[in-house]
């Protein structure tokens, strides 16, 4: 009885034992998972270095390019000229010569019917993405949508201009950008009052990681208990806001306007 007793562990102990085709499974998923986030970094930075080398490549004379004298092309030489041209012109932008054109320039095609609205709008959007004293996508929150119970995250941008402020109920109102998932440059765009948005000590990158992934990737070293404190921060919302509706004549909630863009 003793010695079977022996061999009893060492039987069920071979029989759970991973056998040759789990370990190679599992050793090329973690070869996988090593080799995959860095294979598909270097082929976007690849890319990227290769449609500015191709955009560049026209405006510069062939005998100043360094293909001509060397039997291969030399990746990077479009970027970096593009990076020192960019660089010279924000340089002369700021003085008063350079200025003066910018203003001419914008003159100009302020002037023609077609280009002007184009022109205005990508000038505000860059202006708004890349000015350092913006507040665009500067910080994120939760907001009840798209039914009760249901907390979607938000990006918060600018508060309403006047004119669409007074169109609004009278509370304070904040512009916010609902993305879709996993492509996050479609969505919804809302003006809701500031009371129903809970905002999050999260980063916008840690929120652009969460969507795109679906929920796979979730902010902070602990998944599980970011999203048990994400909960517990909803359902104190969500019971705040029942009790203010009761309390309200006729359970009439605030209305919350909306546009979605494409």
């Amino acid at each position: 009885m003793t010695s079977e007793q022996n061999q009893g562990p060492s039987v069920g102990a071979a029989k759970h034992a991973p056998g040759a085709m789990s370990r190679i499974r599992n050793y090329f998923l973690t070869g996988l998972v090593v080799a995959g986030p860095a294979a598909v970094t270097l082929w976007l930075v690849w890319w990227f270095v290769t449609w500015v080398d191709n955009l560049v490549r026209p405006f510069i004379p062939v005998v100043y390019r360094p293909e001509t004298y060397l039997p291969m092309q030399i990746p990077g030489t479009g970027l970096i000229i593009a990076f020192f041209a960019l660089t010279m012109l924000g340089f002369l932008t700021a003085n008063l010569i350079g200025r003066k054109l910018v203003e001419v320039g914008e003159g100009l095609l302020n002037r023609m019917p077609i280009v002007r609205p184009i022109y205005r709008t990508a000038k505000q959007i860059f202006e708004t993405l890349f000015s350092s004293s913006g507040s665009s996508f500067r910080r994120v929150g939760l907001v009840e949508f798209p039914s009760p119970g249901m907390w979607s995250l938000v990006f918060l941008t600018q508060p309403p201009t006047a004119n669409i402020a007074a169109q609004l109920p009278a509370t304070e109102h904040v512009s916010a950008f609902l993305p879709c998932t996993p492509n996050p440059t479609t969505g919804f765009f809302f003006y809701v009052p500031r009371r129903d948005v809970i905002d999050l000590d999260i980063t916008v990158e840690e929120a652009m990681q969460l969507l795109i992934s679906a929920g796979v990737i979730q902010p902070g070293g602990e998944p599980q208990a970011k999203l048990a404190a994400l909960a517990q921060t909803a359902r104190a919302a969500q019971a705040e806001r029942q009790a203010a509706t009761s309390e309200a004549p006729n359970g009439i909630a605030p209305a919350v306007a909306s546009t979605q863009t494409k």
